[in-house]
């Protein structure tokens, strides 16, 4: 192929002489992404965090966590194209990756960005065909989930001790209104709990990660939220973006809904 200069999710160029062959990626959904493209030959190395699929976790190169890379062990795996993104990677790591390889970045604030980082690594991994396709099935698939929540508000938990949530701008932000619930933290981001005022949330969602709530902690937030029901929810299926998205869609109208 020609060189082809694109332009990524951070409007950052990035310039690739011929097809990817030796790919590296620093966010575990997205390695689940480049899974689901029938890519196993290309992809060579993987962060610790990269539990899906089970067979390149146990078998490819592990490049250390997503804000701890190894990037001596990156440099000797000379990859042609590195997979990060904004929130999960640091910005010295990337910025130190780019003087020796392209890198590809990605910056996921809601539902929308995902569908249209799914289309441009397509485009990048030469697999329209699959992420196109991919895309449409998501499309029809999130439109018949808006009756779930029922405009009921949600307050979704991601750590305790400090307790922060997912607020605004946010990629789970977008599925819980995908879900037909109201989140009841309209602050960007993840804010600490203290910076939601006077809440009063149907529900509570504790979240199986990054902070692996347990049914020990139930307790403690029915005496914060004592009109709320407290559930545990899985957090792949809210906070992963690419092929989990498939999954989740099931996930939705099956285990999820019994909890409510």
């Amino acid at each position: 192929m020609k060189e082809l200069v694109l332009v990524d999710q951070m409007n950052r160029f990035v310039t690739l002489s011929e097809r990817p062959k030796r790919i590296v990626s620093l966010v575990p959904s997205l390695t689940e992404l480049l899974h689901y493209f029938s890519l196993d030959r290309e992809v060579v190395g993987i962060t610790k965090f990269c539990v899906h699929p089970k067979e390149w976790f146990d078998s490819k190169a592990r490049i250390g966590g997503t804000k701890n890379i190894n990037l001596n062990r990156i440099r000797e795996l000379n990859p042609d194209l590195i997979i990060g993104n904004k929130e999960e990677n640091t910005e010295s790591d990337i910025e130190a990756l780019s003087e020796d390889f392209p890198v590809w970045m990605t910056d996921i604030d809601g539902f929308d960005d995902a569908l249209k980082m799914i289309k441009g690594l397509g485009t990048v991994l030469g697999k329209e065909t699959f992420s196109v396709r991919m895309v449409d099935m998501l499309h029809k698939s999130y439109e018949n989930l808006g009756g779930i929540g029922k405009g009921k508000k949600v307050l979704y938990l991601i750590w305790d001790e400090p307790t922060y949530i997912a607020g605004t701008s946010t990629y789970i932000g977008s599925v819980i209104e995908k879900l037909g619930f109201v989140n009841d933290c309209q602050i960007e981001r993840y804010p600490s709990i203290e910076a939601v005022q006077s809440t009063d949330p149907d529900y509570v969602f504790l979240s199986s990660e990054p902070f692996p709530f347990k049914s020990k902690h139930i307790g403690k937030y029915e005496k914060q939220f004592p009109n709320s029901k407290v559930i545990l929810v899985d957090g792949e299926m809210f906070s992963w973006y690419g092929s989990r998205m498939l999954l989740a869609k099931d996930y939705f109208k099956t285990e999820f809904v019994k909890k409510l």
